[in-house]
């Protein structure tokens, strides 16, 4: 896991018994309970709505851990949304902005 300011990138395997809702639900509860008592500063933490899953075959494990370790040099020449856009493009994913940053 590798955070910045206004997101962060997970990779990790689950059970396919979990649901990915499940599995992210339970991410933002446990992390937004413990980051609160990390001081007064974080008692207004809150996740956003939505999230963006995508999953990736076992041979691209070690270049995606890769790309996730180098996130803080990345984002200083890319905003994350600009690369968030480029990958749903390059990807054909249609998306409508109204839903994706809330």
């Amino acid at each position: 896991m590798e955070g910045n300011s206004n997101h962060i990138h997970l990779l990790n395997t689950f059970p396919r018994v979990i649901s990915v809702s499940k599995m992210i639900e339970t991410i933002k509860k446990d992390s937004s309970k413990w980051i609160k008592t990390q001081g007064d500063k974080y008692n207004n933490f809150h996740w956003q709505n939505g999230y963006g899953v995508f999953s990736v075959s076992q041979s691209q494990v070690s270049s995606i851990s890769k790309y996730i370790a180098k996130q803080r040099d990345h984002h200083q020449k890319m905003s994350f949304q600009q690369e968030y856009r480029e990958f749903l493009k390059n990807h054909n994913v249609d998306y409508n902005e109204k839903y994706v940053w809330g």
